[in-house]
């Protein structure tokens, strides 16, 4: 039917609205498709796909199966390689179709992805992908954040080779290991990048690794086996983080054949796979994976060793005062003349098994009148321990005094020995009864050993 008089600018708005969108729709199946025509043979920038999962919570969720819908996105580091060549595939899960399927809160950096990556056209097979433990925190229930796996695989043959994205895992080390599998309810996923390989007749990396198992504890042992190596060639066995080796590492050679089976053993927290390879450092074109590896349960904790030292010290002692005044006594009576020692501090603090001894001699007394002999001084002595002390003190026995010496206070020997003590005693001078008068004054000597 056709229309006379001006169009209708309303309806002109509509029909342009729809023939942009039908263009974007156009270009968005030309840019998914493979080239219908060898001019048109060429890479295609991956576009990001929706396609429906069948997730698997946990069993202790308690909760069915999750039927939603995955956006992921593929894209590669070469585009356009030649037979022969390592390509690195990247699997960007941008929406994923499982959430935190418990009410705990999951911390950050406990999850740890792994996947596959679907090849078809000139190549099939699939390729495995890992991804690093890391994640911002989940809220309980909430929607798992994006995350990216990394892999690996050799061109074996020309032309157009599709990439679509395959089964993928969601690990949690929280408290306890969980898994989370989804998988492509009506596999193969749409293709999300195509990539066109040309043969140059180079060589090809057929090297393959494989695993005995798919994750195991912090410091356990994985055995390795390799193939298509360069016949005793050095390989290196390392852990892998997403994006390059980790610390795990074991370096040995492979047999004639270019076979070998290494057992490394995995402590990594950051080991997210495996790879093997030629060389001194990693190089997807002589080397061999990532295969997927998982750590389990609880990482050994890290220690670090605090180291102090204790001096030994000396044995010394230090006394109240240097001058000990008695009593005074009549002339033609005599009698005892008393008073008290200054008070005498021992430190031991040497620590070891021995222990001390502290005595003291005195000299006679000298005045006016003549002497007075020092055998005529005796005292009664005493000694206190400090609270904490590993040795205790025991006072000399009550007594004479005189040049000869005799014990004011010692400590045993022991295992284990020191402390902080005080010393003193209680002195008495026997003055004979008819002693001149005047002053008479001696020198008592401490010795301590």
């Amino acid at each position: 039917m056709a229309f006379s008089g001006p169009p209708n600018r309303r309806s002109a708005g509509r029909r342009r609205r729809w023939a942009a969108a039908l263009g974007v729709t156009a270009l968005a199946v030309t840019v998914a498709g493979v080239p219908a025509s060898p001019a048109a043979a060429q890479a295609t920038a991956s576009v990001a796909v929706d396609f429906p999962t069948h997730c698997v919570p946990p069993p202790i969720a308690g909760i069915p199966p999750i039927d939603g819908t995955t956006t992921a996105e593929i894209t590669v580091d070469n585009a356009a390689p030649k037979v022969g060549d390592t390509v690195t595939v990247t699997y960007t899960v941008t929406k994923p179709a499982a959430s935190n399927p418990v009410d705990l809160a999951l911390p950050a950096d406990i999850m740890t992805p792994s996947g596959k990556v679907a090849l078809g056209g000139a190549q099939s097979g699939s390729v495995t992908v890992t991804g690093p433990k890391k994640n911002p925190p989940v809220p309980g229930k909430g929607e798992f954040p994006p995350f990216s796996m990394t892999g690996t695989f050799t061109v074996t043959a020309p032309g157009s080779i599709t990439l679509s994205p395959g089964d993928y895992n969601i690990h949690t080390s929280y408290i306890m290991e969980l898994d989370t599998p989804c998988t492509v309810t009506n596999p193969p996923a749409p293709v999300s990048q195509t990539i066109i390989a040309t043969d140059d007749g180079g060589p090809v990396n057929e090297r393959t690794i494989t695993l005995s198992a798919a994750s195991g504890k912090p410091g356990e042992r994985v055995t390795v086996t390799g193939a298509e190596f360069t016949a005793n060639a050095d390989v290196t066995v390392a852990g892998w983080n997403g994006s390059g080796p980790t610390a795990d590492t074991i370096t040995a050679k492979a047999n004639a054949s270019g076979s070998f089976t290494f057992r490394p053993k995995i402590n990594d927290p950051a080991t997210v796979g495996i790879v093997a390879f030629e060389g001194a450092s990693w190089d997807p074109a002589k080397g061999a994976g990532p295969a997927a590896y998982t750590l389990v349960g609880d990482v050994p904790p890290l220690t670090q060793q605090i180291t102090s030292s204790v001096k030994a010290g000396t044995l010394s002692m230090t006394q109240a005062g240097d001058s000990v005044p008695l009593t005074s006594v009549d002339f033609g009576q005599g009698g005892a003349a008393t008073g008290d020692l200054n008070a005498v501090t021992v430190k031991d603090f040497r620590g070891g098994p021995a222990g001390w001894s502290l005595t003291g001699r005195v000299t006679d007394f000298t005045g006016p009148g003549g002497k007075i002999d020092a055998g005529k001084l005796s005292w009664t002595p005493s000694c206190t321990t400090k609270a904490g002390s590993p040795s205790t003190c025991a006072a000399g026995s009550a007594g004479v005094v005189g040049n000869t010496g005799a014990t004011l206070a010692s400590a045993p020997d022991g295992a284990f020995t020191g402390g902080e003590f005080t010393a003193g005693a209680k002195v008495s001078l026997d003055v004979p009864a008819f002693t001149a008068p005047g002053a008479y004054a001696a020198v008592l000597t401490l010795t301590l050993t």
